[in-house]
């Protein structure tokens, strides 16, 4: 089994630039290059659609490209990724292109928002990544994956609904969460069963990221 091309540092709490994104995570040359034309990308079509808020780009090395590279520390053998409202590409976009030099590396970029999709595919487009672009609500569709995640898609009981169908095709959640992550743990328990576990971001001492396994349903039928 070939190891992942990038090797993250778990000590490495938030970066600042684009040479501390690169030391934090051994991303090669061209992954960087491919980061700073996504970038780029991010900026043009955030002018004309609300991808971003406008005001994160200047921090773009740690607000997205850190905030979604850390998910590789816990999933680095995970091949198949599902980003479920992929949006701006934030995290899917950046795990793409970290993946590419992987054996068997893809991931699935779900979005219900045609002119996002449009933006979406524009980057797969000029930067030739591994992934496929789904026009579809995330729980329409029946894809086979090693992990599923989002990040500001919805509060947590509604997105293991979105999430259902790929948890009964054996996948593990990593999800970007904010501050409010336990309220939200509180309220999805009210309607599902799963094991949970809470992980402190990387990124953003306020963040965390959570990993679901063994989703079902706790309403009785």
């Amino acid at each position: 089994m070939s190891a992942v091309a990038v090797q993250l540092d778990p000590l490495q709490i938030g970066v600042t630039d684009a040479a501390g994104f690169q030391a934090a995570t051994g991303a090669s040359d061209r992954a960087m290059a491919e980061l700073r034309q996504f970038r780029e990308l991010l900026a043009d079509w955030n002018e004309r659609m609300n991808l971003v808020g406008p005001a994160s780009l200047p921090n773009f090395w740690n607000r997205h490209a850190w905030d979604s590279a850390q998910l590789l520390t816990y999933a680095p053998e995970a091949r198949v990724w599902a980003d479920l409202g992929a949006g701006a590409g934030l995290p899917g976009v950046v795990l793409a292109i970290l993946l590419k030099e992987r054996e068997g590396g893809h991931v699935h970029l779900v979005e219900s928002m045609a002119k996002r999709c449009r933006f979406l595919s524009e980057v797969v487009s000029q930067l030739d990544l591994p992934a496929t672009i789904h026009n579809a609500r995330a729980e329409d569709l029946s894809l086979k994956t090693d992990i599923i995640t989002a990040r500001a898609c919805a509060p947590l009981d509604r997105l293991l609904g979105y999430a259902q169908p790929y948890f009964k095709k054996g996948a593990t959640a990593l999800f970007l969460k904010g501050q409010d992550v336990v309220s939200e743990l509180t309220l999805a328990s009210k309607y599902w069963k799963f094991n949970s576990d809470l992980k402190p971001s990387l990124s953003d001492p306020r963040g965390f990221v959570l990993q679901v396994k063994g989703l079902s349903s706790a309403r009785s039928v």
